[in-house]
């Protein structure tokens, strides 16, 4: 059996590379969304908001189910990834063909013809992804999270250099469209490069049966919560206008940027790890327990910050024109900082191969945002995002309910262990946001507002004793000396 050492060294190392691999892509990302920003109309945003609604739930056929299925099985092969890889190739050609066929339908459902041709480029990202799929499945498995910096800072860098000239150029909608596209292409090029698996001419489908036992529940829950989110952006885009649809999406894209910079290097890694040990209910724990409390203590004072400071970086990062975007930032921070206890909660579920529990789960959890969303959206497009809040926090509730059987790790417990981090950085919002009373030009606010906010939160920290301080303290010293002594042994042997 693997030690406890080891388990801890490869997800600090998975952990590493992932926060290196999302803050390198999303902070190119971030650059380049300014840009195009202030290149590019806010009804460009909404058109091509419209389709990704579309070619965001397909990509939940290839991202989700059959890859966690890989992930988690306890002997997985040549044969389970090769059937699978064929599988997947298919199922994305199938679901090309039939966006293809659909695209003349969806632009008239949205009086808009013109997105006929845009629908059928973009989908193209699905048959891409189909291929990139197993691939990434495979690095998780084995841990390999330095391939995907590579791979994603590749695609990102590239993308970004042609979907800004392409704005430039006067392109609108298009520069979106060649940016995504190249992006993921570019991705899945450098991946297969980089990573040695190969698909094999083997296809079982006693093989695939099985992984679909477990991955199809997944998979069907991918499909609600994907579809539920997206539900919202076509009922804005059918109900309200173009503009507001844009307001909406530019109001989630900052906080989203932090969130899956921190939340999907944590989910990414943690799946894996807790696969693992996943006979062992008390290690399942004890990981549950670290990833929510230092994902929380990371988590929660970069969305206070943001949603106290939402006004200054709104209007010197994309200008007054986007100011209406405001609101929805702060609904959406305050929302996304508690996804480090929703993602451990539900990956300890799947980790330990009760995908049925997971199902359950959100067929509830989204039974009840239905209810929510329907019920507010006579209201105007706030009243939806303030449904979102109501739901993020009655989803805390359900998807901690189960792991007080699976690991005894209760609600009650996990509050304890995150209040500390959570009150903390509410103190430190409220110092910060007093800052906005001063009357300084939005630059220098914003640059005071981020010192004072790291100043308090650190020695808050190190006053108040915060576990989760020490802890990160410990790792990143851990891994000084490791990296130090690897060096003189290298020295040595030279």
């Amino acid at each position: 059996m693997e030690k406890n050492g080891d388990t801890k060294s490869k997800v600090v190392s998975g952990l590493v590379w992932r926060f290196a691999e999302r803050i390198g892509a999303q902070g190119v990302s971030l650059i380049v969304s300014i840009v195009l920003a202030r290149l590019l109309e806010p009804n460009v945003y909404g058109t091509i908001a419209l389709v990704t609604v579309f070619t965001t739930l397909l990509n939940v056929f290839i991202d989700s189910g059959l890859g966690s299925a890989l992930i988690q099985k306890k002997e997985a092969d040549d044969l389970d990834f090769s059937s699978v890889f064929y599988f997947n190739v298919v199922i994305c050609l199938v679901l090309y063909l039939i966006m293809f066929l659909a695209s003349p339908a969806i632009a008239q459902f949205y009086n808009n013809l013109s997105l006929v041709p845009i629908i059928r480029v973009l989908c193209l990202t699905v048959v891409v992804s189909g291929i990139k799929n197993i691939q990434q499945a495979y690095v998780a498995r084995t841990m390999q999270f330095k391939r995907f910096f590579f791979a994603t800072l590749g695609g990102t860098i590239g993308a970004a250099i042609i979907g800004i000239y392409m704005a430039y150029k006067g392109y609108g909608v298009w520069a979106l469209v060649a940016q995504q596209l190249f992006n993921i292409t570019m991705d899945t090029i450098i991946l297969w490069i980089t990573v040695k698996w190969r698909p094999k001419k083997m296809f079982s489908f006693d093989r695939l049966k099985g992984l679909l036992s477990y991955g199809w529940k997944l998979l069907a829950s991918a499909l609600i919560d994907t579809g539920y989110k997206e539900l919202r952006q076509l009922i804005i885009g059918k109900m309200y206008t173009s503009e507001d649809l844009a307001f909406y999406n530019r109001g989630r894209q900052f906080p989203s940027l932090i969130m899956d910079n921190v939340n999907t290097s944590i989910n990414s890694v943690l799946f894996p790890t807790m696969s693992q040990v996943q006979d062992n209910k008390g290690r399942v724990k004890d990981i549950t327990r670290i990833a929510i409390k230092n994902g929380m203590y990371i988590m929660a004072p970069l969305m206070i910050g943001m949603a106290v400071c939402a006004e200054p970086i709104v209007r010197l990062v994309l200008t007054d024109k986007w100011l209406d975007c405001v609101p929805y930032m702060r609904i959406f921070c305050i929302t996304f900082m508690l996804y480090p206890i929703h993602t451990a909660n539900l990956n300890a579920i799947k980790a330990m191969g009760r995908s049925d529990i997971f199902l359950k789960l959100e067929n509830i959890k989204k039974a009840i945002g239905l209810l929510l969303l329907f019920s507010t959206m006579w209201f105007g497009v706030m009243a939806m995002a303030y449904s979102l809040l109501v739901s993020a926090f009655l989803g805390l509730v359900i998807n901690s309910w189960p792991n007080r059987k699976l690991q005894n790790y209760t609600l009650k417990e996990q509050v304890k262990d995150v209040l500390p981090n959570i009150s903390l950085a509410t103190v430190m919002g409220l110092c910060v946001y007093l800052l906005t009373f001063l009357g300084l030009s939005d630059f220098l606010t914003l640059l005071i507002q981020v010192l004072l906010g790291i100043i308090i939160y650190i020695a808050g920290s190190k006053i108040l004793k915060i576990q989760s301080y020490d802890y990160l303290m410990e790792m990143i010293k851990h891994n000084f000396h490791k990296k130090k002594e690897l060096a003189i042994d290298q020295d040595q042997t030279e």
